[in-house]
């Protein structure tokens, strides 16, 4: 039996990207190898509807016993409680090891996400990348085995950190089960009549923020007048300068804006539409384009990155900067019904393979040849 141990924070913190990648880490290896021990670091515990499945009988939550010290004891001071529960296995989920850890005996993994801080640095303040970067190298350094999300993300980890390779393990991620599970006619219904959304639209799902340039798809619409766009999202700075250029172009009535959708929400919007489109210029993995062939709708992504690796051979691909490109993709999945079923079959097939049953057991390898 292994007494495996998590940084849990953004598992019980955070609602989106970095919370949903912890948070279907220990949910599936507690519910696929109950048999091993798992204890759960967190600064807060949060219980609701997302954390629920974390609490399970083979997990155990630790937390500081004085919340005012909570960065200092989960980047720090956590150590000897690690020691205390004889852990086996420390896994940080997102970036970071505490310091100190090499020191204890205990077997270290970190995963790492992406390095976008480092390729795209005019998206980040100067005081957050050089936090970003003490944080990763330190992890990369130190961790036994590194665990990284695409071949995109381990050669940038070589790249930028000099890091060898061998240490470096791709784990592909998985997404929520739920996106697999075709909603009910009521369901559908009820979200479309919601959302005031039309019998058919384009999708887009993701924070607004340059780097995913939504821009890409509004100047696509400029030759696509009879489509309809919908883009669920938090929005940052940016939205206002793609609403700016809707508004100039005449083509705001075109676009549906939709931010704080509940999660319960999110499958029913997929399932509605009648293509997905993730035009980022650079992602880590891309989980939305997955969430996409989960639910049986034709994807659209951008080349340059590792969006390939996430979208998979059924999806179409267009450089980032190319509007043409993409609303020439988006005519060929409108207006032809055996590429589009095509593009839909390939796609759930494809994404068969990133189940979490699958993700777990890949972990749970690297966590048995590491305790020996």
């Amino acid at each position: 039996m292994l007494r495996i141990g998590f940084d849990a924070k953004r598992a019980f913190l955070n609602h989106t990207g970095l919370g949903n990648y912890s948070r279907s880490v220990i949910s599936a290896l507690a519910r696929f190898f109950p048999a091993e021990e798992y204890f759960l670091y967190t600064p807060r515990i949060v219980q609701d509807d997302r954390t629920r499945p974390l609490l399970q009988p083979a997990v155990t939550l630790r937390s500081p016993r004085f919340p005012i010290l909570t960065s200092a004891w989960r980047s720090r001071f956590v150590v000897p409680q690690l020691k205390r529960d004889r852990l086996d296995i420390y896994h940080g989920l997102s970036h970071e090891l505490p310091a100190g850890i090499q020191h204890t005996g205990i077997k270290t993994l970190v995963t790492i996400h992406d390095l976008i801080f480092l390729r795209y640095p005019q998206y980040y303040k100067a005081a957050d990348r050089k936090i970003y970067e003490l944080k990763f190298r330190y992890a990369c350094r130190h961790a036994d085995r590194i665990i990284a999300v695409s071949e995109q993300t381990k050669r940038d980890i070589i790249h930028y950190f000099g890091t060898e390779a061998d240490r470096i393990h791709v784990v592909y991620q998985t997404c929520d089960p739920v996106f697999g599970k075709a909603c009910s006619p009521e369901v559908l219904q009820q979200v479309q009549q919601r959302y005031g959304l039309p019998d058919r639209y384009l999708l887009n799902v993701g924070t607004i923020e340059e780097r995913k340039n939504l821009m890409l798809i509004a100047r696509a619409l400029k030759a696509l007048p009879v489509e309809r766009l919908v883009v669920v999202g938090k929005p940052a700075a940016y939205a206002e300068k793609v609403k700016a250029y809707l508004k100039a172009q005449h083509l705001e009535e075109q676009v549906i804006f939709l931010e704080n959708v509940p999660f319960a929400d999110l499958p029913a919007l997929y399932q509605l539409a009648s293509v997905f489109i993730y035009p980022s210029e650079f992602e880590g993995f891309g989980i939305p384009l997955l969430e996409a062939l989960y639910s049986g709708v034709p994807a659209i992504g951008a080349t340059g990155s590792c969006l390939e690796e996430a979208g998979g051979p059924g999806s179409l691909y267009v450089p980032p900067g190319d509007a043409t490109g993409l609303a020439e993709a988006i005519r060929k999945v409108r207006d032809n019904e055996s590429l589009r079923q095509a593009m839909i079959a390939t796609g759930k097939q494809f994404a068969a393979a990133f189940t979490e049953e699958a993700h777990a057991t890949r972990l749970m390898q690297h966590y048995r040849e590491l305790a020996g």
